[in-house]
């Protein structure tokens, strides 16, 4: 059981579900020749592995980190805005940052998230009217 399915309170179900995009092993893999790619393959790895993003019908649930964990958990009333930063490399891999912005200012970036704008759809669709 995964770290969402292990936080859902009563009554809330997953109704997204994204992850970090394949093209997070690009630099790891054009820096293999220089030696420095392997330990950015390792920590590519990692995060693939150890990041979990859901949207339900209550919030939004971004988890990261194996050893050390990082954690946004949001009510949709508490979302202000939701953003995605996509170059031009993201645009055609589809990939990009979301920034996740709540009442208050808090303000998280998460990279590398593949299918960004289908999550930024998926909680602005949960968003109380």
């Amino acid at each position: 059981m995964g770290y969402v399915e292990g936080n859902l309170g009563a009554g809330e179900q997953v109704v997204h579900r994204g992850e970090l995009h394949w093209a997070i092993f690009l630099p790891g893999i054009v820096l293999i020749p220089v030696l420095v790619g392997i330990p950015l393959l390792i920590s590519a790895i990692v995060a693939k592995i150890s990041t979990e993003m859901a949207v339900t019908n209550k919030r939004v649930i971004i988890k990261t980190g194996l050893i050390s964990r990082r954690t946004v958990e949001l009510n949709h009333a508490k979302v202000e805005t939701i953003g995605v930063d996509q170059g031009i490399l993201g645009r055609m891999l589809n990939f990009g940052a979301i920034i996740v912005v709540g009442t208050g200012g808090t303000k998280e970036k998460f990279p590398w998230v593949a299918a960004p704008l289908d999550f930024r759809r998926a909680v602005q669709a949960q968003a109380p009217a």
